[in-house]
């Protein structure tokens, strides 16, 4: 069983810069590939990143290529996701998940949920 917790999201401006983390606990988070994922109010849960077990691949949602960033020290059972250049567009609840199996970009792939960290981008 994996615990995940996410926290650093907050209030930014537009252009500003936040960095997430993911901490795991109850498994070593190496043995997964991990994503991160948002939900904006009345929308659909989206993938924005992923980054294989041994963080030597990262997948991007077209809307984060360029802007975030995905990495991972497994030494601290850590995922993070560093945001730049923020618009109001990426206002949302930002999860961790670990990926269990299936494509990488899709939110049934993966399993062991955080709580969510708000993430609100201001104009």
């Amino acid at each position: 069983q994996v615990q995940l917790v996410e926290s650093g999201g907050g209030l930014v401006q537009a252009g500003g810069s936040l960095r997430l983390s993911c901490a795991g606990s109850g498994r070593t988070l190496s043995r997964y590939d991990m994503g991160w994922f948002r939900q904006a109010p009345g929308k659909e849960r989206e993938f924005v990143a992923a980054i294989s077990f041994s963080g030597g691949s990262t997948y991007y949602a077209d809307s984060a290529k360029g802007r975030f960033t995905i990495s991972r020290d497994n030494a601290k059972n850590t995922v993070y996701l560093q945001m730049n250049s923020l618009k109001r567009e990426d206002t949302a609840v930002y999860y961790c998940a670990a990926h269990i199996g299936g494509s990488l970009y899709a939110a049934g792939s993966f399993n062991y949920w955080g709580q969510g960290t708000q993430v609100t981008v201001s104009s």
